[in-house]
């Protein structure tokens, strides 16, 4: 029997993982575009092959940028069928943002009363890089400070509270995102941040409840302006354009 002649291959070096993570990051970014810009629309599946042909990229690094959106609810894995496009229908949106605000509302009058220094602090400093973000029009940092803060609020309303709240977040990842792209939108979700601080920096917990409750109330607001199966927004915006994929090798 013959050797086979074929060598082994070799592991990966430091450097290899290095640069395959920096370019999956890179893939994330651009598949994020695509998904907010509707160029990949809800419900669609994501072909590994077609889309590294399409970036121009190997299949690993948009693997693990797929694998990533999934993490951050943009995109869903069904069992041996492949990773979708996240898809929620207009009307669960709207549900969702109601129950959100129930919540929301409960954690921020419950952190009014129980708020320590550090705490107000913490979401101080969240609320300052929201403002950088917004200053700078950079809607993925302002977004992950957004969460950082929303997920600050929801600690003070209990273990159960928050988790119902996660889950009810990831299904609206993608309305959320899209409703902050706009400047004006970041400034005006902000300013409601802003409002449930006071509140709770002043220990008014119906006044942080109304606030918390508000906020949410503004962010559903935003979602039908950008949401074009909502007939208010047939009238005030148009459809985003599809954006074709640039290559990234």
């Amino acid at each position: 029997m013959e050797d086979d002649p074929t060598p082994p291959a070799s592991p990966p070096t430091a450097l290899d993982i290095v640069r395959t993570r920096s370019l999956a990051s890179l893939v994330s970014q651009e598949l994020e575009a695509m998904i907010l810009s509707g160029a990949l629309p809800a419900g669609e599946r994501l072909n590994e092959q077609q889309l590294a042909l399409r970036l121009g990229v190997s299949r690993g690094p948009v693997r693990e940028a797929v694998r990533g959106l999934e993490r951050s609810g943009l995109v869903v894995s069904v069992r041996n069928q492949g990773s979708y496009v996240r898809s929620v229908s207009a009307a669960e949106a709207l549900e969702i943002y109601d129950l959100r605000a129930a919540l929301t509302g409960l954690a921020c009058a419950r952190l009014a009363g129980t708020a320590t220094p550090a705490q107000l602090e913490a979401l101080g400093a969240l609320l300052r890089r929201m403002e950088a973000a917004w200053e700078a029009d950079a809607a993925t940092e302002y977004y992950a400070a957004n969460l950082d803060f929303h997920a600050a609020l929801l600690q003070g309303g209990g273990p159960r509270g928050q988790r119902l709240y996660e889950d009810l977040g990831n299904e609206l990842h993608l309305f959320r995102r899209r409703a902050l792209v706009e400047p004006e939108n970041m400034r005006e979700s902000n300013a409601e941040h802003a409002a449930i601080l006071a509140a709770i920096a002043a220990g008014d917990a119906l006044a942080a409840r109304a606030a918390g409750e508000a906020h949410i109330a503004g962010g559903k607001r935003r979602f039908q302006a950008t949401d074009a199966s909502q007939p208010s927004a047939r009238q005030q915006a148009l459809p985003a354009p599809r954006r074709r994929a640039r290559r990234l090798a």
